[in-house]
């Protein structure tokens, strides 16, 4: 008799085993087949990790029932607790919902430059529960998929090409049509622009203390191609209006204490 429940335990751990090996196969397998050729590597990787789990889960009831331990009481016990173990358990099914919604719709690959909600970083893995971004700062982090699907999601790197738009301001008496040659000339001699579509200047507002131009230039779309390319339309724009002596002003007030009393000028942000 001992020998039959030791046999049984035996054929029961080996099952187990087994299929610990089996799940390791498929995941592999899965990931091999579907990601082949693709650079969205994450497709496979969930599928695969949810069919090792799947045969995990079966392999081990049936290990179990091999070596003679009753799996039937604890079934209903797992029934019973069920809607419980839901109500404990919402957020991590919401998640794992979440994470195969995001694979249907495919809103981002790996290796693409996101934005959800008050985070942006380039996306390095998707699983049954987080979206992994590394920040631009060099920082890991774990977004829940629930989140990244009921949040906005900028993808920077869906389009080749993106716009910028940096502000310029110019003094009042300065000579619009000029102003604006200049800045398409500095757009153009900038390291990185597009010129296809074309650069763009066009007055945006009359300040308190200048007249704001609008320079929209397109350039490539990953983040630091777009740090980049402002810093080298902003230098070229500086050099561009110092060369034509065109004032880019600084905030002023005046102050005016009635008639025959002296103006009082004072400059800085208040």
């Amino acid at each position: 008799m001992d020998a039959l429940i030791d046999d049984a335990v035996l054929t029961g751990v080996a099952v187990f085993l087994a299929t610990l090996m089996l799940a390791v196969v498929v995941r592999r397998v899965t990931i091999r087949v579907l990601d082949r050729g693709d650079s969205d590597r994450h497709t496979g990787r969930l599928l695969g990790r949810l069919a090792a789990v799947v045969i995990v889960v079966a392999g081990s009831v049936y290990a179990l029932e091999l070596a003679g331990v009753s799996v039937g009481p604890m079934l209903g016990a797992l029934g019973i607790g069920g809607i419980a173990l839901a109500f404990a358990a919402q957020d991590v099914l919401s998640n794992f919902v979440a994470g195969i919604l995001l694979q249907a719709r495919r809103p981002f690959r790996i290796g693409d430059e996101i934005g959800s909600g008050d985070h942006e970083g380039r996306v390095e893995d998707v699983n049954l529960r987080t979206v992994r971004i590394r920040t631009y700062d060099g920082v890991t982090v774990y977004l829940p998929n629930a989140e990244v699907l009921q949040s906005p999601i900028v993808n920077f790197t869906k389009t080749p090409l993106n716009r910028t738009s940096l502000t310029v301001g110019v003094a009042y008496d300065t000579d619009l049509e000029q102003a604006r040659s200049l800045l398409l000339s500095a757009c153009a001699e900038a390291d990185g622009v597009e010129s296809d579509p074309p650069p763009e200047a066009w007055v945006e507002e009359f300040g308190d203390s200048s007249i704001n131009v609008a320079v929209r230039y397109w350039h490539a779309s990953d983040m630091a191609t777009r740090w980049r390319v402002r810093n080298a339309v902003a230098l070229a724009v500086k050099r561009k209006l110092d060369d034509a002596e065109i004032t880019i002003p600084f905030p002023q007030r005046t102050l005016w204490f009635g008639p025959g009393s002296t103006s009082l000028r004072v400059t800085g942000d208040d």
